[in-house]
């Protein structure tokens, strides 16, 4: 097995500064972050050793500084795939480039640890794309535990279609594509179809596609590093598309049911990296006005909930912080003025080669 153990400086200069090998006989490299959450990483690595251990040439695990036994658990049963273990939590973005930067396949797979194969969902994946030179990403079917298919894709955040959210609309109207826009809440995921945005729990891309577009901004810690891909896959003429044929089970928040106001709150700082990177400065100030009405609105019921409710209910407490902690944020964001960050440019030519 071959495993790298580094400190944190070490391994983000090492790895995200190093071009993609150029040794491509193996086909497909599958990278996995982790960070705690044993049981969901030991079900997801067995699964995809069961249904897809002929397909794959590598397997990349990445474990962001677990406290939980989880790498020492990898390196024990799965002494096959390849183990980083980073001395600290680097961030969801960042330990992915880490794993990008080692791989040597003409396909890129990335894979959340809360995902449970249950068959061989790469390899139709790998005949779509082969059929279709047009498209860089592809991404299958959700499932939740029960088997119903979940959404897995976006439009760009617009200031009109975060404006249907905040109301609600794209609840009410779930079937119109101009209420339920950002969310998708008008495409059933029935069908294969393009896409703006594919959420970044399971997508398998080619390298070519990444090696013109760079890797994920490594600043955005957790959230958001998928919408922002996608937009860079857009500009740069990549096609997205979501591929209905084949799924995979994908369970969702193992690591942010641990903390869900934190895990909530770093939602809201990554879409407001996304606009700060992405929109101008109008855009940026309607953003935040329309994030203050969405979370004043659930406030409001939240509360409502708890008076109804003779001391309230656990999730209506739970709503009532998130509320409360996104209101707080977005007061003090709005407010402060310092500049924008030095966000990666788009290419990110300082990790891999890219054409101009």
């Amino acid at each position: 097995m071959n495993r790298v153990d580094m400190p944190e400086m070490n391994a983000m200069n090492v790895a995200e500064s190093r071009p993609f090998p150029e040794d491509r006989t193996l086909r497909v490299s599958i990278v996995i972050v982790v960070w705690n959450a044993r049981a969901y990483v030991l079900e997801c690595l067995e699964s995809l050793r069961e249904y897809c251990a002929g397909v794959y040439s590598e397997v990349i695990v990445v474990d962001n500084a677990s406290t939980d036994g989880t790498p020492d658990m990898v390196a024990e049963r799965f002494p096959e795939f390849q183990l980083i273990r980073n001395s600290e939590n680097l961030g969801f973005a960042r330990a992915n480039n880490i794993g990008m930067s080692r791989c040597i396949g003409e396909f890129v797979c990335l894979v959340n640890s809360d995902v449970k194969f249950t068959s061989d969902c790469i390899t139709p994946m790998l005949d779509y794309l082969a059929a279709h030179a047009d498209v860089g990403m592809v991404g299958p079917q959700m499932l939740g535990a029960d088997g119903e298919v979940r959404r897995s894709t976006m439009r760009f955040p617009t200031v009109w279609n975060s404006f249907s959210r905040a109301l609600g609309l794209d609840v009410v109207f779930k079937r119109s594509s101009l209420f339920g826009g950002m969310m998708m809440s008008d495409f059933d995921h029935l069908r294969t179809r393009p896409v703006e945005v594919l959420n970044g729990w399971f997508v398998l891309a080619r390298r070519s596609a990444i090696e013109r577009v760079g890797l994920f901004d490594p600043q955005f810690f957790m959230y958001g590093e998928d919408v922002d891909w996608s937009y860079r896959f857009n500009q740069a003429g990549q096609k997205l598309v979501f591929f209905a044929e084949t799924g995979a089970i994908h369970y969702g928040g193992a690591s942010s049911a641990q903390a869900p106001v934190r895990f909530h709150l770093e939602l809201y700082r990554a879409t407001w990296q996304y606009w700060r990177k992405h929109r101008g400065w109008l855009a940026q100030r309607a953003f935040l006005g329309i994030t203050a009405l969405h979370h004043g609105i659930r406030a409001i019921g939240a509360a409502l909930s708890r008076l109804n409710r003779a001391g309230g209910s656990q999730n209506a407490g739970l709503h009532w912080e998130r509320s409360i902690g996104c209101l707080r944020w977005v007061m003090h964001t709005f407010w402060k003025k310092s500049a924008n960050p030095p966000f990666a440019t788009q290419n990110h030519s300082a990790f891999v080669e890219t054409d101009p």
